[in-house]
């Protein structure tokens, strides 16, 4: 049986090696925004039945007017919203009217004229603080209920707390993964990452869960020398599952990735981080961090810190 447990600062190290490039990267240049979070312009088409028109249609047609960082989704019965960045003036909107008209062949009835208005990014802002304070209250519930559903383990609370720290661990990665991305390849954040973030969230709590169930299990059956042993053992009969689970979530979201058009991108992109460093946080540290904290192994988890003692040889 492999000796998951004895390998925990192994696995520690390796998410601190994860970690601290994207935090850092977080603090010197931030996520870069894409255009739900800057001012500009909304435009609302629509086309109805008459013509076929898709996203990448209107995505290439508004590149080929200078627009290549406008955002086209679909909202059903050939109608469309976009959103590019900056203030357009009269003489944009009727040239972006006029050539769509010419483009696909289609004349926009009086009462269904492509409307045009500004976006204040203050709206994506909210959005954005919303979303934080979600993260915030669904984190004090799931610690509260963490701890009420293992209320007759022994410190239930602590139980809490490790899902807890496995789940900013998954948003970290990914945060800094994203801030990686924008510095190096210009990738930007919107509305849809938000919404990634959020399912990453549901997402680590619930691979962390079955690992503790299992824990709590067989802590009952008293299977295992110690506590130690019992951790190591739950997480290999835990871990056949929670890689299938794993697996074929990411086969999925790589087919969405690679086939489907360039509105999903950064949603199905969180996701696909988060279902690896879901599965890899709820194995490799929650868990281990529940024999650090039962054990009392504080001081040596952070004796590389100059203030902090080093424990005596005996301890």
């Amino acid at each position: 049986m492999f000796d998951f447990v004895g390998k925990r600062y192994w696995f520690f190290l390796l998410s601190a090696l994860v970690i601290v490039p994207g935090v850092i990267s977080l603090a010197i240049v931030g996520l870069k925004p894409g255009v739900d979070f800057k001012s500009g312009t909304s435009i609302t088409l629509s086309f109805g039945d008459i013509v076929s028109v898709s996203e990448d249609d209107l995505r290439g047609e508004m590149s080929s007017l200078g627009y290549t960082d406008s955002l086209v989704q679909s909202t059903g019965s050939g109608s469309f919203y976009i959103t590019i960045p900056g203030t357009l003036s009269t003489e944009d909107e009727h040239t972006i009217t006029s050539d769509m008209e010419n483009r696909f062949q289609y004349t926009f009835p009086a009462d269904q004229q492509p409307e045009y208005l500004v976006v204040s990014p203050m709206v994506a802002s909210e959005t954005a603080r919303n979303a934080a304070t979600a993260v915030a209250i669904a984190a004090l519930g799931i610690l509260l209920y963490i701890t009420f559903a293992f209320r007759k383990m022994p410190n239930p609370f602590r139980w809490g707390v490790c899902a807890i720290v496995a789940l900013l661990h998954d948003i970290l990665v990914v945060m800094g993964i994203f801030s990686i991305l924008g510095w190096v390849a210009g990738v930007k954040v919107d509305v849809m990452f938000i919404t990634g973030m959020l399912t990453v969230a549901g997402y680590s709590v619930h691979d962390t869960i079955v690992v503790f169930d299992r824990i709590r299990e067989n802590m009952s059956k008293h299977v295992g020398t110690d506590f130690e042993d019992t951790v190591n053992v739950s997480i290999v009969q835990t871990l056949t599952r929670s890689l299938n689970t794993s697996l074929t979530v990411f086969l999925v979201l790589l087919t969405l990735l690679l086939l489907v058009g360039g509105t999903i991108h950064n949603f199905t992109l969180v996701l696909l981080i988060g279902v690896v460093t879901g599965t890899y946080s709820s194995v490799c540290n929650a868990s281990q961090l529940l024999i650090v904290w039962e054990k009392g192994e504080w001081r040596r988890f952070f004796s590389w810190l100059p203030f902090v003692r080093k424990p005596s040889p005996q301890t």
